[in-house]
Order: structure tokens, then C-alpha cells, then sequence
């Protein structure tokens, strides 16, 4: 079992910066993916990036260029680092962490709005 624990969340003003941040009880193979999830009130359930231990990474579209993911596996940590940030970048924001891809642990999920 992994028990995930983001922070970081919370009210910013558009063009304003976030990091989020996710730390894994667990260690090995159940974190060799990590990412984040969104979900927007409404909307489906989108990826924004994931990492895998190796270094290998992906953002998604709406992300690109903005966002940036890294993680720290001495400290089993994955970090989301949130620049130019939009009111549309508003929504729920989910850890999550998987053997070969992400989704079988998921934290609690935080917050993220964007507004001024």
C-alpha cells in the first residue's frame, strides 16, 4: 500500500504561481509513476503530468510550457511547479502513483483556484 499527501494548494491571481507537492508513504514499484490528475467542476477528469522514476516525463497540452513536474526520489516526493497560471487551470488537483502508469494510489486532492 502508498498513502499519498499533497500540499501546496490554494487562491492565487491569475498569472500567479503554485507548487505542489506529494509525498509517498511507500517506496519501489507502486511509485515508479507519479503525477497529478485535475478534475473542474463539470468537466472530465484531465491528466496534467506524470513522472516516472527514470526521469521520463509528460505535460499535458494545456500545460505545456507553463507547467513544470519533478520529483525527488530520495525523499519519494513529486513536485508540480505551476507558472502563468489561468482561471481555467481552476480545479481539484490529485496525486497519483502507479507501478506502470498512474492511478492505482490517489491522494486526497487539493484545491487550486485561480481568481482575482
Amino acid at each position: 500500500q502508498v498513502h499519498l499527501v499533497e500540499s501546496g494548494g490554494g487562491l492565487v491571481q491569475p498569472g500567479g504561481s503554485l507548487r505542489l507537492s506529494c509525498v509517498a508513504s511507500g517506496s519501489g514499484e507502486s511509485i515508479n509513476a507519479m503525477g497529478w490528475y485535475r478534475q473542474a467542476p463539470g468537466k472530465q477528469r484531465e491528466l496534467v503530468a506524470f513522472i516516472y522514476a527514470d526521469g521520463r516525463r509528460g505535460i499535458g497540452d494545456p500545460m505545456a510550457g507553463r507547467f513544470t513536474i519533478s520529483r525527488d526520489n530520495a525523499k519519494n516526493t513529486v513536485y508540480l511547479q505551476m507558472n502563468s497560471l489561468k482561471p481555467e487551470d481552476t480545479a481539484v488537483y490529485n496525486c497519483t502513483s502507479g507501478r506502470l502508469s498512474l492511478g492505482d494510489f490517489w491522494a486526497q486532492g487539493t484545491q487550486v483556484t485561480v481568481s482575482s
